[in-house]
């Protein structure tokens, strides 16, 4: 469970652009925190957890690898426009996924 959360925590991270740095500002803690999270050496309490989960729009199960459903805030939409917009962000979040593989790949 930890090994998805430290994959996931980086993940959104880099997903928002945001430095180790720059998260570690948003919730009052150390980069070296971050980094530790990232590496599966520490786990955050969970007040942290929860302030992670706010800040990437997720829930704390999300970040602990119990759903693979990354939440979203669907600004009161309902039925089938939630559904299509849900399906949009999942395909969005599976070419980011190739595309950060193809570019592991190639070494850049």
């Amino acid at each position: 469970m930890l090994f998805s959360f430290s994959m996931r925590l980086r993940e959104l991270r880099q997903a928002k652009n945001l430095s180790q740095d720059q998260l570690a500002g948003l919730l009052s803690i150390d980069r070296s925190t971050i980094s530790a999270y990232e590496q599966s050496i520490r786990q955050p309490p969970l007040e942290t957890l929860s302030r992670i989960a706010d800040i990437f729009g997720t829930t704390t199960d999300y970040l602990l690898g119990r759903t693979n459903t990354l939440s979203l805030d669907l600004y009161g939409l309902e039925g089938e426009e939630a559904l299509e917009l849900q399906a949009l962000a999942s395909i969005l979040a599976e070419k980011n996924r190739l595309i950060k593989k193809m570019r592991d790949r190639c070494g850049q």
